[in-house]
């Protein structure tokens, strides 16, 4: 099998492209990254219900981290895991494999997957194995006795991971801890073509009705493509990136709030969306903005009915061998950079003196954005409430 593709559902989505009848092949591609977008749509939703911040979740290192721990699990366990992950119906036994046609990791991405057992719990040789060859993970057994010891070790991890991105992953952990799941990202968005930085210019953001901040507010002028979806009231801006990567932007109508649009959101609209989009000549005016998000996920992931994990009778017995573990907590730390970085040299200005200027569209309150590969791969979510706080 010729390698493909980055880390986590990435590899599952093109299994079907390297591999069967091209008929086969499109069908099963179609079909996992329909799946891919409804688990991080549930995922985003969930985190979303429980903060009225600013929120960004690298979705699909999220994936990759909770696959691991499918690959630790046995029975209802495993079933209900597959089954948040969206996945059902897929050979447990042969996800490990789907990851060894590992490529080149997206362009100015950077992320980590660790599970942390307790010491009393030992990391089998052959789960390390598959853990660091498949998942291109860290599988480490940790004295959670001696916290700080512990937490030193999870953020030097995270650092390490991310170059220096993600500081403090974890702050305080509980002595009590037996298993802990771990993940990170760090992305910077490099827009081809990229905006011009001298068209940057502070302006206002409407953060709520009674809530207006200064952002420096970022210009292009150019072709776009562009889609609007009347039914939820949002129009749909793509943003190319570098490595066959793109930026969703979903900007709600004004007077539409977007927890509206939040709770209407789903990975078939995801894919609906993208495959609406059309081109068209636009003026373009987008906050620059640096999110920096850290989770404790154990609550929001429940919501998706992973519950037995987080129980006494989990069954996690393949990772050591020992009964009795289960996953007391999933930590997750993202940060993401968006700025008039780009691979081009030069950026498009604004429109000839001679010719009538485009359609402007300026987002200047709360936004949506999905960050995705061709295909419709699914890699990150958040929503930008004010985009001068990170």
């Amino acid at each position: 099998m010729t390698p493909c593709v980055p880390l986590s559902l990435v590899g599952l989505l093109l299994l079907s492209r390297c591999s069967s009848s091209s008929s086969s092949s499109s069908s099963t591609l179609e079909v996992l990254t329909q799946r891919n977008s409804d688990f991080s749509a549930r995922l985003y939703g969930a985190v979303c219900s429980r903060t009225d911040d600013n929120v960004f979740l690298s979705t699909v290192t999220l994936a990759a981290g909770l696959l691991a721990l499918v690959s630790a699990a046995n029975g209802p366990t495993r079933d209900q895991l597959l089954q948040g992950l969206s996945l059902t119906g897929l050979d447990p036994q042969s996800l490990p494999d789907l990851f060894q046609s590992l490529g080149t990791p997206v362009t100015n991405m950077k992320q980590g997957v660790a599970v942390f057992p307790a010491q009393g719990f030992p990391v089998s040789a052959s789960y390390l194995d598959l853990v660091q060859t498949r998942f291109g993970g860290t599988a480490q057994s940790l004295a959670y006795t001696v916290p700080q010891e512990a937490t030193d070790a999870i953020n030097r991890w995270a650092q390490d991971r991310t170059g220096d991105e993600v500081q403090d992953l974890v702050t305080t952990l509980d002595p009590n801890t037996q298993l802990l799941l771990a993940t990170t990202a760090s992305y910077k968005a490099h827009f081809s073509p990229p905006f011009n930085v001298s068209f940057t210019q502070d302006e206002r953001f409407y953060v709520g009705r009674y809530h207006i901040v200064m952002v420096p507010m970022m210009f292009r002028a150019g072709k776009y493509f562009l889609a609007y979806d009347d039914s939820v009231k949002v129009g749909v801006l793509k943003l190319p990136m570098a490595s066959g990567t793109a930026m969703l932007v979903l900007l709600p109508d004004e007077g539409v709030d977007i927890t509206a649009v939040e709770e209407q959101l789903t990975g078939e609209k995801i894919q609906n969306w993208i495959g609406r989009l059309k081109r068209t000549k636009l003026e373009v005016q987008l906050p620059r903005f640096l999110l920096e998000r850290s989770y404790s996920l154990r609550d929001a992931l429940q919501t998706l009915d992973i519950t037995l994990v987080f129980q006494e009778d989990a069954d996690l017995s393949t990772m050591g061998g020992a009964t009795g573990l289960r996953l007391t907590q999933v930590h997750h730390k993202s940060v993401v950079s968006v700025d008039e970085s780009g691979d081009d040299i030069i950026a498009e200005g604004g429109a000839s003196p001679t010719s009538t200027p485009p359609p402007r569209l300026t987002v200047n309150r709360p936004f949506i954005f999905i960050i995705y590969q061709t295909g419709g791969v699914v890699l990150s979510m958040g929503r930008v409430i004010d985009p001068s706080r990170k």
